[in-house]
């Protein structure tokens, strides 16, 4: 019978090339209040956290609190908080695999159960970081009671904290918080401060502590990137069981790639430590940068791929990058015509060597990435990913960019419909538009409703689109894209 990860079994595991974590881990003192537990959390920021504590740079555990009544949080307890992250792809073009026994997490709490045990944690002054992902819907301003046992929402939960950490320590300067959200969404970190400022009015709380929350807490937004798929399916989990010699109930998969951009300053850069522990982690004023880069060459080439790809038979990613012609699409599309768009002042060598990264992404052969699933909402990534860097593109060159004109053709093409499911608001749109096939291109590129401009005034553009459109339905996709990648790119 395999034996169960855990600190007990630690020391019977001999399994080659697993990371396991040294004894003296287990006894660093709890410095983050961490709300979720998530894979995304356990594969990039307590990833993160682990790596350093192994390099003796940051020397804290997290707490996790529980939130919602769903999940199993007795594996936790059953694994002294241990879990195996099999981080896997591709970097620089080398295959990477690593087994991480990752021991950061100390303990696991349930707000709804051990709400008081969480409330004490304010009163240690070696607790200086907050860090959540708790889904989009967890950062909204709902009316809130933080006397509550629990409050009912994240918010309200992070200021009841807050609170107890300042009648703790009467309000000092330096008992104040560094928090780090990691939801989705833009400047998470302004938000939730907005929220937390209107929940203390909302529970009629002492000017002081408005003050000292605004003073000396730091909300910092934050940017997040990793694959994180989770637990794997059952095949491949028997067979990293197998390979392992041990059983664990929270094992996940990760890419090799990760990032976590955070706006903050000096202050923010000294308590968080662990940043000094690996390159993915970076701390800067200003993160919008990461979010455009991330934005416009992995979502936007996305975007702009996965029409062309889906119709030319390739069901993922990794699939279309095996074939030559699709990859150098790829390739050429991102670096020569999207890298040199980006609409932000950044250095087109930066932009190139993330987009190498993203390349390596799109080549994992561990992330089974579905290429119609990437279609959902085709139109308004379309607007909001794409049309940016296209007007940039004209204000630079003032010419059709070649590879963007066919992926906006097969983009036309894919609304039309077929032998798939359209998840899209403008799809009953382009069926009445393809009712005339001779005025689509016109009709759809002049619609400002869908853009925000009318794409028929970029010189050359609407021609572009058309004859990448033509070929499409009378060439077929594969001659049309092996006599696109045979052109010279800008």
């Amino acid at each position: 019978m395999t034996m169960q990860l855990s600190k007990t079994n630690l020391s019977a595991i001999h399994t080659h090339g697993v990371i396991k974590p040294a004894d003296p881990i287990f006894s660093l003192p709890e410095k983050v209040l961490q709300f979720g537990t998530g894979v995304l959390l356990r594969g990039l920021p307590d990833y993160f956290i682990d790596k350093a504590n192994r390099q003796g740079l940051f020397n804290g555990r997290v707490v996790v609190v529980k939130s919602t009544d769903s999940g199993d949080a007795g594996a936790f307890d059953r694994q002294d908080g241990l879990y195996t992250l099999c981080v896997r792809g591709i970097e620089n073009g080398h295959k990477v695999e690593e087994n991480i026994i990752c021991s950061a997490i100390s303990r696991v709490l349930s707000a709804r159960d051990q709400w008081q045990d969480i409330l004490a944690l304010a009163h240690k002054p070696e607790m200086q970081i907050v860090i959540s992902n708790t889904t989009e819907v967890g950062i909204q301003l709902v009316d809130d009671d933080i006397r509550r046992v629990p409050p009912a929402s994240f918010p309200g939960k992070l200021l009841a904290f807050l609170y107890e950490r300042f009648k703790a320590f009467n309000g000092s300067a330096d008992s104040g918080m560094v928090i780090v959200p990691t939801e989705l969404i833009v400047d998470n970190g302004k938000k939730l401060a907005g929220i937390v400022g209107e929940l203390i009015k909302m529970n009629g709380l002492e000017a002081d502590f408005l003050i000292w929350v605004e003073k000396h807490c730091h909300f910092c937004s934050s940017l997040v990137d990793r694959i994180v798929p989770g637990k794997p399916d059952a095949a491949t989990l028997q067979q990293l069981t197998e390979d392992l010699c041990y059983t664990d109930d929270l094992l996940a998969i990760s890419e090799v790639y990760r990032l976590w951009a955070i706006e903050g300053d000096e202050k923010v850069k000294k308590v968080l430590s662990f940043a000094a522990a690996d390159d993915g982690v970076i701390i800067a004023p200003d993160i919008e940068i990461y979010r455009e880069l991330k934005l416009r060459l992995l979502n936007g080439t996305h975007t702009l791929s996965c029409g062309l790809a889906y119709l030319a038979g390739f069901s993922t990613v990794k699939k279309a990058m095996d074939d030559a012609a699709f990859s150098s699409f790829i390739s050429d599309l991102m670096l020569k015509e999207i890298a040199p768009a980006i609409p932000y002042e950044v250095q087109l060598s930066k932009a190139r060597d993330f987009g190498l990264q993203v390349l390596d992404r799109f080549r994992n052969p561990h992330l089974q990435h579905q290429w119609l699933s990437i279609t959902l909402q085709y139109s308004s990534k379309l607007k909001s990913r794409v049309i940016p860097v296209l007007l940039r593109h004209y204000e630079k060159y003032s010419t059709p960019p070649s590879h963007i004109a066919l992926g906006f053709a097969a983009y036309l093409l894919f609304m039309k419909g077929g032998a798939y499911t359209i998840n899209d608001d403008k799809a009953a749109h382009f069926a009445e538009l393809w009712k005339s096939p001779d005025t689509v291109v016109n009709a759809a590129l002049k619609d400002r409703t869908l853009w925000g401009v009318d794409l028929t005034k970029l010189p050359g553009f609407e021609a572009a689109v058309q004859r990448n459109l033509d070929s499409l339905i009378n060439n077929g996709v594969t001659a049309t894209l092996a006599q696109a990648v045979q052109k010279p790119v800008l």
